[in-house]
């Protein structure tokens, strides 16, 4: 039976579209003549239809709806287990370099605008229906826009195994001189941290990276939470037992001899920049990054909807700005200038058996998360070649050359600020502003309605390209002055 012309597009897309390559050219099936001249109406009416088919189907091949079974409580615990990381060790030494004025403004900042680039990959996940980070970038900008979510995720959790590597080579001697009874000036080839973390790499990272299968290693994230838990508690404790003029007579420097320079050395300062200061928003950065795991909790949350996983990242991100904060401010009013950057190894472990304890667990919380990160980025890798099904030889074979890879840089990066400070720019950068807003605004492009959504993400875009301009130079610049400082490690 022909369509009519006067056919309503309401009713034209409840009907089942035939195939392109079954429409046929007979005006008697699909288009009404009248009077030589094809029915317009009709025309339109039809490619509407089509055009809202295909964008249905297009939504359709990202992401299926299944429905999460995890409530709002876990949820929060999830994210904050993603946004907690080795970040928290950095921060002290970021706060020393800004004053504590500063270093809250940009705590702060990075808070809030974290929060809206949340919001703003929800909005991305409801519009698309994908649930995947990859598959969303690939669902607005084809291939290259998979490729550098790829490259940005896998940056980051190559970072943040750089960094839990970088614990295992700075804490691991000094808790095996305290278990040995030794000096930490005891120096002897066993104890050398470049080769401790070969060994922990080889002897017991490895083994675990190639199993086939990981997931009993994702309750380690709980462990990790606690451990710093437990080193606030520690940083918190120790800034009423360890004396600012204490430190000042053990050191060394001629400058702490005056005591009127040692007085100045223990006053807080409220606003600092020096040439270490650059590092301060790329170490925050790093910290707050939890995007890659934001979809996949938003997938698994009951009831989910984005009102619910808004609230979600809400609470998470307010209860690690309270955490970051009072580790910061504690470590930094214990060591002042002193402070490194990595806190935990400014504290000495000798004949204090509760930094040997908090130093031995989040040496064993860091070994056992490397895995799981590890097993993320080699998964992410075969995806992406296309290499799906599972392969001995290729599994071993790339599982040892990134350890090998990862080991190197391990070794010759002097110090964790490096880290901080690349990641920081770079994924972190991508991960929080730039692919965020770049997602919303494509997806969004041909939407008037909302304008004032838009040019909020423009300008969020536009702030995440100014840092990158910024810091990036800045942080070449200090290693080229510095020339490769290592703080004293």
């Amino acid at each position: 039976m022909p369509f009519k012309a006067g056919l309503e597009l309401t009713e034209l897309q409840n009907m089942t579209l035939p195939e392109d390559d079954n429409i046929s050219n007979d005006s008697n099936d699909f288009t009404e003549v009248e009077n030589g001249q094809i029915n317009s109406k009709f025309i339109s009416d039809r490619e509407s239809r089509r055009s809202l088919t295909n964008s249905h189907l297009e939504k359709k091949k990202c992401d299926e709806y299944i429905p999460g079974t995890t409530s709002l409580g876990m949820s929060v615990f999830n994210l904050s287990n993603a946004i907690m990381g080795s970040g928290i060790l950095g921060l002290a030494f970021a706060l020393a370099n800004t004053g504590i004025l500063l270093f809250l403004l940009l705590l702060v900042s990075v808070t809030l605008l974290s929060i809206y680039s949340i919001y703003l990959l929800l909005m991305c996940s409801k519009e698309t229906g994908c649930m995947v980070y990859e598959k969303l970038g690939e669902q607005v900008f084809g291939t290259p826009g998979k490729m550098i979510v790829f490259g940005s995720t896998s940056l980051q959790n190559v970072g943040a195994m750089l960094s839990y590597l970088f614990i295992v080579k700075n804490e691991l001697p000094s808790a095996i001189k305290f278990l040995m009874g030794k000096e930490e000036s005891f120096s002897a080839w066993y104890v050398d941290g470049r080769i401790l973390v070969v060994t922990v790499t080889f002897g017991i990272i490895l083994p675990l990276c190639l199993l086939k299968n990981l997931g009993y290693l994702g309750y380690t994230s709980g462990f990790s939470l606690s451990c710093m838990v437990f080193f606030l508690i520690v940083v918190i404790y120790k800034k009423f037992q360890i004396s600012c003029y204490e430190l000042g007579l053990n050191a060394t420097s001629p400058i702490l001899s005056n005591s009127s320079e040692h007085e100045h050395m223990c006053k807080p300062k409220y606003v600092i920049f020096n040439s270490k200061t650059v590092y301060a928003l790329p170490t925050i950065a790093f910290a707050f990054v939890c995007h890659p795991s934001v979809l996949p909790i938003y997938s698994e949350l009951k009831d989910r909807s984005q009102k619910k996983m808004q609230l979600v990242s809400n609470i998470s991100f307010f209860a690690m700005f309270v955490m970051y904060f009072m580790t910061a401010i504690f470590g930094y009013l214990t060591f002042y200038d002193n402070v490194q950057s990595d806190l935990l190894h400014k504290y000495q472990s000798k004949d204090d058996i509760l930094i040997l304890t908090v130093r031995l667990a989040v040496i064993v919380a860091v070994i056992l998360t490397v895995p799981v990160l590890f097993f993320t980025v080699r998964s992410s890798l075969f995806e992406l070649a296309r290499k799906t099904k599972f392969d001995l030889c290729r599994h071993v074979v790339v599982t040892f050359v990134l350890l090998v890879i990862i080991n190197l840089l391990v070794i010759f990066i002097p110090t964790m600020k490096d880290i901080f400070g690349v990641v920081g720019v770079t994924s972190a950068n991508m991960l929080i502003f730039i692919l965020p807003s770049s997602l919303y605004l494509k997806i969004t492009h041909q939407d008037g309605a909302r304008l004032t959504q838009r040019i909020w993400a423009s300008l969020f875009l536009a702030l995440g390209i100014m840092f990158s301009l910024v810091s990036i130079p800045l942080v070449i610049y200090d290693w080229v002055q510095s020339g490769g400082s290592t703080e004293g490690h």
